[in-house]
């Protein structure tokens, strides 16, 4: 650097803005070009409401998209948890069998006998319930005929025994319960049958 008037080496301050800060004008770059890029003409309102209303209906189809996506997402968790609730409770359905004969045979007694109690508290917590009493009508989406007679006691098709109780969870079926049907009439007589 040249020294100055007073012989001190002073910094030399140069200002690159490309507008003149007093004027709000371009300034003339050295080359005689403006030292700014004219922006592109603004477009018309039309066209910026016609934008705007794109946007708008991009943003809404997004945000349903992802609405659906989440919902999708919760139902088939909650479908997941159902069947693997479900496979857990038909893998036990054995060991309440084994617990009802107990029961029926009066080997149910001392501690295993609360065992017994709190797992059925359990699997009822989980949403297992039993089904199938002697006397119900007989039905063939939640029954399983397993014998059949005629009886004149009954009026319909009925469970007059139960040989195995059935277990659902909420609607579904986890197993039907194993009956003996009577349907109303009198036993067909022996020469019935070998007309048949």
């Amino acid at each position: 650097m040249p020294p100055r008037d007073n012989g001190h080496e002073e910094p030399v301050i140069r200002d690159n803005r490309k507008i003149d800060p007093e004027t709000g004008e371009a300034r003339v770059q050295a080359d005689g070009g403006p030292a700014v890029e004219p922006e592109a003409p603004a477009p018309a309102d039309g066209e910026l409401s016609a934008q705007l209303a794109e946007r708008t209906a991009d943003l809404q189809r997004v945000q349903a998209e992802y609405t659906n996506y989440r919902r999708r997402v919760e139902r088939d968790r909650i479908v997941v948890r159902e069947q693997a609730i479900a496979g857990a409770l038909t893998e036990l359905l054995p060991v309440l069998d084994d617990i009802g004969r107990a029961r029926d045979h009066g080997e149910l007694t001392g501690g295993f006998a609360k065992v017994a109690e709190s797992l059925e508290a359990a699997l009822t917590k989980l949403g297992l319930n039993p089904f199938g009493q002697k006397g119900d009508p007989f039905d063939p989406v939640i029954h399983e005929a397993l014998m059949h007679s005629y009886s004149p006691d009954v009026t319909e098709p009925t469970a007059i025994e139960v040989l195995q109780p059935g277990y659902r969870m909420g609607d579904r079926v986890l197993r039907p319960a194993r009956v003996a049907v009577a349907e109303p009439g009198d036993a067909p007589s022996a020469s019935d049958e070998d007309e048949n």
